[in-house]
C-alpha cells in the first residue's frame, strides 16, 4: 500500500515552546536546535520522552476518520548509544505505556534511518515514542508515517485571515508560512495560497504578496465581512481551492498545524469528506492551557466550550482531548468550530451559503450550527490566542452577542434549542444589579436593532456604524490615577487604589437566604425597598462576573480591569433603573406583538444575505 507523510516531530524554538518545552518533549536532559545543519541536539545522557500534545500520534482518529491502515515512526539518528521505545495512551492512561521491545542503536558518528512499524490495538487513543541516550544524540527529519488505501484527495487549500490594525501579529505569520510552508519541499507548498484581508488597509500591499501570498484590501466589514471576502477568493482563484482555512490574525500558529491540517484532508474517508477541521484555542499567555475546542451554544443562550480546560502539559489531559466524545445533551444542532482555526470545505460553502452580514461576534458559531457537519478535532491542531477576560468589551458581549444572535436564529435557525430571550433579560438584570447602566443601555440598543428587521442590518456600512456607536457610547474605562481622583471627587471614603489586589477585586463574600431573596425582588434595592446604598465595593469589569455578597447595600461599585490597569466608579441611581426597565418593558410589548412577522422577513431574506451576489455588493467587489 501507498505511504506518506503525516507529521513531522516537531521541535520548535518560540516563546511558547521556551516556555512550555512539555508541550513537545518532556526530557531529564537539554533540547538545543543545531543551527549549523538543522538538527536538534538531545544534549546529554537522559530520557526524552516525546508522547506529547505535538508529538504524539492521534490513532484512534486517523483510524475512524481516515484510510490509514498501518502507522510508522520514521527517526534520523546518530551520536550515543540508545534505544527508541513505543508508547501508547490509553482511556485510562495517567502516564505513558511502553508497547513491545525497544529498538536499540550502537554509537555512530553517521546518520542511522530507523523506520518502526507502530502496534496499535483498539484501546490505544494516541501512541507516541521515547528516546533513552547514553550521551549527546542528534535528531533530524523525524516524522510519522501512514500506509492508507486508495488514492490522495486533491486538496488546493486556501488560508483566509481577516486583520485590522494588527501589522505586527499578521506580518510574523506571513513570514513563518513563507518560510516554513512555501518555501519547504512539501507537497502543500504547491497547493496552498494565504489571503490576508486587510480591513484596516494598513498593510504594504507589495511588500508583502508574492505567488502565493494575497493582501487584499478591503473596507471595514468585521471578521464576518473578512472572512466572507477570504471564501469568494477560494473559489474564484485560478485553481479554485477545495477548502478554506479561516484564521485570526492576532494568533500564534505552528505551520506545522497547517501542514498536518492538508495532509488530513488528503485521506480523509468518503464519509467525512464534508467535515470541517477545528483547531483549538489555547492561551497565548500560559501556553499549555487549552481555553476551547469546538463548543456549543447552551439552551440558555451563552456559548460554552465543549470541553473542560484542560493543561496540555499533562499526559492525561493529552489523552482525554483525544478520547473526549461530546455529552449526547449537548445536540448537534447546537455545536459550532469557532473561526481562530476552522477549515471548511468549499463544497460546503456553495451548499450552504455564506455567512450573515454581522460585522462581529456569533458569526462562525451560526456558520457552524448552520452547516451541521462533522467537526474534527485532533492534538497539535491549534493557535494560541488572548484570553477572554484580557480582551472583554462590552460593545462586543452586550451590543454585538445580543443582536447578532437573535438575527441570527430568525435568519437561519441557529441554536433552536437556545433561548436568547432568556439571556437577554439575565444579562440586563446583571448589569442592573451592578449599576451597570449603561451596559444595560448597549443590550436594548441591540434589541431594537434586531426589531427593525434585515432590511436594517443588510444595509452596507449599518455593520460598522452600529459597532462603532456601541464603542463609542459604552462605559468609559480611565486610567488608576484617574479613577483614584474621580473617587475622591465623589468623596468615596476609604478608597485608595493603591491598597486594590486581585485578591480583593476577585472576592466575594456569602449571603443569607432571606438576603439573597431581598436581593432577587429588589434588583439590589432598585425597586420596591428602594434605597440610596452606602459605601463601596470593588469589583472585576467582566460582564459575566457577579460578586453577589460584595455589591450588595452598596451605594458605588468600582469596576476594574486589572490587566489593562482601568477602571470605572458606578453611581447607584434610582433613575436610572427606572428609565431602563420602563424601555425594555415596552421593547417587550413590540416584540411580543411582532415577532411572528420578523420571523417571516428574517427567514426570507436569507437566501439573499447568503447569496454571493448579495456580499460581492456588499464589500464593493463588483
Amino acid at each position: 500500500m501507498p505511504t506518506m507523510k503525516f507529521a513531522s516531530v516537531l521541535l520548535e524554538k518560540n516563546p511558547r515552546s521556551l516556555s512550555y518545552p512539555s508541550l513537545y518533549c518532556k526530557a531529564d536532559g537539554d533540547v538545543i536546535e543545531n543551527k549549523t545543519d538543522g538538527s536538534w541536539l538531545l544534549y546529554g545522557k537522559g530520557t526524552y520522552d516525546f508522547s506529547t500534545y505535538f508529538n504524539s500520534l492521534s490513532v484512534q482518529k486517523l483510524r475512524k476518520y481516515t484510510r490509514a491502515t498501518k502507522f510508522v515512526l520514521h527517526l534520523e539518528l546518530k551520536g550515543a548509544a540508545l534505544a527508541v521505545q513505543q508508547t501508547k495512551g490509553g482511556v485510562f492512561s495517567a502516564h505513558p505505556e511502553s508497547v513491545g521491545k525497544p529498538r536499540e542503536l550502537a554509537a555512530s558518528q553517521d546518520w542511522q534511518h530507523v523506520d518502526i512499524d507502530l502496534q496499535v490495538d483498539d484501546d490505544a487513543v494516541i501512541v507516541g515514542f521515547v528516546i533513552s541516550t547514553d550521551g549527546q544524540v542528534a535528531l533530524r527529519n523525524s516524522y510519522y508515517a501512514l500506509e492508507y488505501e486508495g488514492d490522495l484527495r486533491p486538496v488546493e487549500l486556501a488560508l483566509a485571515t481577516t486583520t485590522f490594525k494588527k501589522e505586527s501579529y499578521i506580518e510574523r505569520n506571513i513570514s513563518l508560512i513563507q518560510q516554513d510552508i512555501l518555501a519547504s519541499s512539501e507537497e502543500i507548498a504547491d497547493h496552498f495560497h494565504m489571503y490576508v484581508i486587510d480591513n484596516g488597509r494598513t498593510l504594504d500591499v507589495d511588500k508583502l504578496s508574492d505567488e502565493h501570498v494575497t493582501i487584499r484590501p478591503n473596507q471595514n466589514v468585521g471578521g464576518a465581512g473578512g472572512f466572507t471576502r477570504g471564501m469568494i477568493e477560494a473559489m474564484e482563484q485560478k485553481t479554485p481551492a477545495t477548502n478554506v482555512l479561516l484564521m485570526d490574525d492576532d494568533v500564534a500558529v505552528s505551520p506545522e498545524s497547517i501542514k498536518r491540517t492538508y495532509n488530513l484532508l488528503r485521506i480523509l474517508k468518503d464519509d467525512y469528506s464534508d467535515a470541517m477541521i477545528s483547531g483549538a484555542m489555547l492561551n497565548y499567555e500560559v501556553g499549555e492551557d487549552q481555553w476551547e475546542d469546538t463548543g456549543y451554544m447552551a439552551d440558555g443562550g451563552s456559548f460554552t466550550p465543549a470541553k473542560p480546560p484542560l493543561r496540555l502539559t499533562q499526559f492525561e489531559d493529552v489523552v482525554f482531548n483525544e478520547a473526549f466524545r461530546v455529552p449526547k445533551r449537548v445536540r448537534p444542532e447546537q455545536r459550532y468550530a469557532a473561526w481562530w482555526y476552522c477549515c471548511i470545505p468549499i463544497s460546503v460553502i456553495k451548499d450552504e451559503g455564506l455567512p450573515l452580514p454581522v460585522f462581529v461576534r456569533c458569526d462562525d458559531a451560526e456558520y457552524g450550527t448552520r452547516c451541521r457537519r462533522e467537526l474534527i478535532t485532533m492534538n497539535g491542531l491549534c493557535i494560541w490566542h488572548m484570553s477572554f477576560h484580557v480582551r472583554y468589551n462590552a460593545a462586543v458581549e452586550r451590543y454585538q452577542t445580543t443582536r447578532n444572535t437573535m438575527i441570527a436564529q430568525c435568519t437561519t435557525g441557529f441554536a433552536p434549542n437556545s433561548d436568547f430571550m432568556h439571556e437577554l433579560h439575565n444579562n440586563i438584570r446583571l448589569e442592573l444589579k451592578k449599576f451597570g447602566y449603561i451596559n444595560a443601555k448597549l443590550c436594548l440598543d441591540a434589541f431594537e436593532d434586531f426589531l427593525k428587521g434585515p432590511q436594517f442590518i443588510s444595509k452596507p456600512g449599518v455593520a460598522e456604524e452600529t459597532f462603532m456607536g456601541a464603542n463609542k457610547h459604552k462605559e468609559t474605562l480611565v486610567s488608576f490615577d484617574e479613577l483614584q481622583h474621580q473617587a475622591e471627587e465623589l468623596h468615596i471614603d476609604g478608597f485608595n487604589i493603591k491598597d486594590v489586589t486581585r485578591q480583593i477585586v476577585d472576592d466575594d463574600v456569602p449571603r443569607t437566604i432571606p438576603e439573597r431573596l431581598q436581593d432577587y425582588v429588589t434588583n439590589n434595592g432598585q425597586r420596591f425597598m428602594k434605597s440610596d446604598g452606602q459605601g463601596y465595593a470593588v469589583i472585576p469589569l467582566l460582564g459575566w462576573a457577579y460578586p453577589a455578597g460584595v455589591i450588595r447595600g452598596k451605594k458605588y461599585l468600582i469596576v476594574i480591569d486589572w490587566y489593562n490597569k482601568k477602571g470605572a466608579i458606578r453611581v447607584k441611581s434610582a433613575d436610572a433603573y427606572t428609565e431602563i426597565v420602563k424601555r425594555y418593558e415596552r421593547d417587550l410589548r413590540y416584540y411580543k406583538a411582532n415577532i411572528g412577522r420578523l420571523r417571516q422577513e428574517y427567514s426570507a431574506a436569507r437566501p439573499e444575505l447568503t447569496s454571493v451576489k448579495y456580499w460581492k455588493h456588499y464589500l464593493q467587489m463588483v
